[in-house]
């Protein structure tokens, strides 16, 4: 996609303004924050834009969270936590038993040496120190050790359900007790990928591509996005359509050799808004308003290209009908 450099945005802003040579140092200040304000209001006049737009992104599902751990070495253990799979009950380095096998294993979502698992007594564990696992031919899990359990399940009849146990036991120095909250939570971040600016839509399986796929209602908190009803409670992932995070331009100095790139769709939108701010500062009122004109012209021209693409027609919006609404 086409760029252009902040350089020449700030000098063909300070040319329509009129200098002659560059602004004073207070107005290129000035004129800096201008264009960061208008490059945001750019950049959420759509939540399409190509240049931002991911499409079906495979994204992690974190079935839980845990919070209440105050002991400042164990804090990690307040996190997110998605599903890994089944147990199996082994230990990749030397084949004992570790786990009960048949029941699920949660492995920490920042802290990917955090696993919860349920032991050879049947009671679920939180353990660190767990460097590794295996996913074994028959689709379970192996770890490469117990770990060092922090919190061990005390109820006299063990729970199926981690978020039933009623009593946990701290081990050494971990202080809680944790607090177990289901979720089926994908949050705004993901190691190695875009940081989610809005999601836009979520898809149990790939999506824009030739088959059908269920798709998830969902909401967002400050967390990230909540699905609801989720289809299996075995899934893992989900596919995600979302916009990316917005990034203001950082530049705060030698403002017109500046080689960083301006978004080419942007570009004019910018420089004519930004005029019109600066026309406003100086109490021209009517020149201002003229100059946003312009400038919503070329905002204008930019966003129809985006319905003409009928972006909007797919990855913004969907048509809702019995079919697309069942469960498969």
């Amino acid at each position: 996609m086409q760029t252009r450099t902040y350089g020449d945005l700030f000098k063909i802003t300070s040319a329509l303004i009129g200098t002659g040579g560059q602004l004073d140092v207070t107005e290129q200040d000035q004129l800096s924050h201008f264009i960061n304000r208008r490059f945001q209001q750019a950049f959420d006049e759509s939540p399409v834009w190509p240049r931002y737009l991911v499409s079906s992104e495979k994204r992690d599902i974190y079935a839980y969270n845990i919070s209440g751990i105050t002991a400042g070495q164990h804090t990690h253990i307040n996190q997110n936590y998605k599903l890994l799979g089944l147990n199996s009950g082994r230990n990749i380095a030397n084949n004992t038993d570790i786990g009960k096998s048949a029941t699920n294993v949660y492995q920490g979502g920042s802290t990917n040496t955090t696993f919860i698992y349920k032991n050879t007594t049947n009671a679920w564990v939180i353990a660190t120190s767990i460097s590794s696992f295996e996913v074994k031919a028959d689709g379970t899990i192996s770890l490469n050790s117990a770990g060092t359990a922090k919190f061990t399940e005390a109820d006299a009849v063990k729970k199926d359900l981690i978020q039933d146990v009623v009593t946990w036991t701290a081990n050494g120095s971990a202080s809680g007790p944790p607090i177990i909250s289901l979720k089926n939570l994908i949050p705004y971040a993901e190691t190695g990928k875009d940081t989610i600016g809005d999601f836009n839509r979520i898809h149990r399986k790939e999506a824009f591509l030739n088959n059908s796929s269920l798709e998830y209602d969902f909401f967002v908190d400050f967390d990230g996005a909540n699905i609801l009803n989720i289809a299996n409670s075995t899934d893992n992932s989900a596919f995600v359509s979302y916009k990316k995070q917005f990034t203001p331009f950082t530049v705060t100095s030698d403002y017109y050799n500046s080689a960083v790139e301006i978004p080419g769709e942007f570009f004019n939108y910018i420089a004519h808004a930004v005029y019109a701010d600066f026309l406003r500062v100086q109490n021209r009122q009517e020149q201002a308003l003229a100059e946003e004109q312009v400038a919503q012209t070329y905002l204008a021209l930019e966003l129809e290209k985006i319905d003409i693409r009928s972006n909007n027609n797919t990855i913004n919006k969907r048509f809702s009908t019995y079919v697309n609404r069942q469960s498969r």
